[in-house]
């Protein structure tokens, strides 16, 4: 696949402080991506700037092989802010035709099934609709662009389990007959490991993790047993978490097993179990620290 978006040792500071301290990312065309991270940790920088909203003290960001600047922004690219920001006093309608101006493959059709599946109002002013209901309208702008480079920022902000699955359903659905590279930033972490085909986990403006969901999945474990067992079998081996109860020992590892190390735990009498990504995403943030 071909690169479409590419980051090199990129900076951010305010003041003294750094959002991103020496990232590196590639988007590669056609993948979903999760971009996961606590608040504060420097996705919405990131996003800004791979947008043109931002731009970085140091380094240096492409987009289609083209070196993005002052003046210079990403073609055919589509954000959706965590914050809107839209004008209160217009109707749902008009900011979608306000949209649609800026983003050469909307789909008009799409849109409107949009409004109707998440129950919206086209004539309801933005000034009436709660915060969930704002993230949806940013939600059908995103879906509806069509955008080859569509940016999600915390799109389910705000909104109920049933309407975040229904994002969701809608999201792949469109994405299987119109692929093109999704990058969404959130912090419910169990949710998008269905939805995202690689991850990049960033901490204090840093990547520290970039996978595959599937192989992330493969290689994120969860071991239970006598705590001498446990030291046995884990040396050696990337631990991110220990935690002892009475005699018994519990570690997370982020290693792939093999049939020798399956054996191997049978004959100490270790359990072994996956982690959750939840789980899998806090051990990895606190070991990084």
């Amino acid at each position: 696949m071909s690169i479409l978006v590419s980051c090199d040792k990129l900076n951010k500071k305010y003041g003294r402080t750094y959002a991103l301290r020496d990232l590196d990312i590639q988007l590669e065309e056609n993948v979903i991506y999760g971009l996961l991270g606590r608040n504060g940790a420097g996705k919405t920088t990131l996003l800004n700037i791979i947008a043109g909203g931002l731009f970085a003290n140091d380094g240096t960001i492409e987009v289609r092989g083209k070196k993005l600047g002052k003046g210079v922004l990403p073609e055919d690219c589509c954000f959706v802010r965590e914050n809107n920001k839209l004008f209160g006093g217009a109707r749902l309608i008009e900011i979608l035709q306000f949209a649609a101006n800026f983003h050469p493959n909307w789909d008009w059709t799409f849109a409107h099934k949009l409004l109707q599946t998440f129950g919206l109002d086209p004539n309801k002013k933005i000034k009436q609709l709660s915060r969930g209901t704002e993230s949806l309208v940013g939600n059908i702008i995103g879906l509806s662009s069509r955008s080859s480079l569509t940016l999600f920022d915390e799109p389910v902000l705000g909104l109920d389990v049933l309407m975040r699955e229904r994002f969701y359903k809608e999201l792949l659905e469109d994405y299987a007959n119109h692929p093109r590279t999704i990058l969404l930033s959130t912090h419910l972490i169990d949710e998008i490991a269905p939805i995202a085909e690689r991850v990049y986990i960033i901490d204090e403006g840093s990547i520290l993790l970039h996978d595959e969901m599937n192989r992330i999945r493969m290689a994120a474990y969860l071991i239970r047993g006598n705590s001498d067992a446990v030291a046995l079998f884990t040396k050696g081996k990337r631990v991110l978490h220990t935690e002892s109860y009475g005699h018994g020992k519990l570690a997370a590892i982020h290693e792939k097993f093999n049939d020798e190390d399956r054996l191997h735990a049978r004959k100490l009498d270790i359990t072994i179990e996956n982690l959750t990504l939840q789980k899998f995403f806090s051990y990895l943030i606190e070991g990084g620290r």
